[in-house]
């Protein structure tokens, strides 16, 4: 082989190497956690999971998605009002939404881990941190009425999002069983006509004694 021919060869195996070593050394370490490229857990059942009943940012081990799904679909005797919420955003909540479905964490995982059709979840809280890929709405969580200029804004917003799909799945979520933010937006979303409103009643919360990762929120102005 002639030297020059040779000496190219060689530098391309070298260059090729280190592409190899430098993908390796990025991707490892998200796949020694059992995240997958969209941030969410291979493995739903092998995640960390918090002890139910521990605080969220406890480090006690031994709770299941089981347990923790009592406590999402935990009922506090509250009916769901006809319409908006229009006292305080915090307290108590139904644990059904009129026209619309309430989803625990177990349920949530594998509809967000699927590719067969898109999913866009809505974070009504506005927390410095969010479920992974959550589009910020915490504008959204407003009561007045479905005439008002916030369920325009909204209209505006899941048009573009959903790209005029009214069976484009939504998750309307906010810090936990007792937060009505969520609800209220989804209930404006099923008064547009979308099919496929999804409320995660437990919110945050569920989401970290559940152990699983979460994501530096955006934040969209009114």
């Amino acid at each position: 082989m002639h030297p020059t021919a040779f000496t190219m060869i060689t530098t391309l195996r070298r260059g090729l190497a280190a592409v190899l070593i430098g993908l390796l050394a990025t991707s490892l370490p998200a796949i020694a956690q059992g995240l997958g490229p969209n941030g969410l857990p291979l493995n739903p059942d092998a995640a960390p999971q918090a002890r139910v009943g521990a605080q969220p940012s406890g480090s006690n081990a031994g709770g299941s998605l089981d347990e923790l799904m009592a406590w999402e679909r935990q009922d506090m005797g509250v009916r769901a009002p006809q319409g908006l919420h229009a006292g305080a955003m915090h307290g108590p909540t139904p644990n059904q939404i009129p026209g619309g479905q309430v989803i625990t964490t177990k349920g949530l995982l594998p509809l967000l881990r699927q590719r067969e059709m898109p999913v866009h979840v809505i974070d009504v809280l506005g927390d410095a941190r969010s479920l992974p890929r959550a589009v910020p709405a915490a504008w959204a969580a407003q009561a007045g009425s479905f005439d008002d200029e916030t369920q325009q804004q909204l209209a505006q917003m899941l048009r573009q999002l959903t790209r005029g799909s009214n069976d484009t799945p939504l998750v309307f979520y906010c810090a936990g069983p007792e937060c009505w933010m969520s609800y209220n937006a989804a209930v404006r979303a099923l008064r547009l006509g979308y099919r496929n409103v999804v409320w995660y009643r437990g919110g945050l919360e569920a989401w970290q004694r559940a152990g699983l990762p979460l994501a530096q929120a955006g934040w969209a102005a009114r």
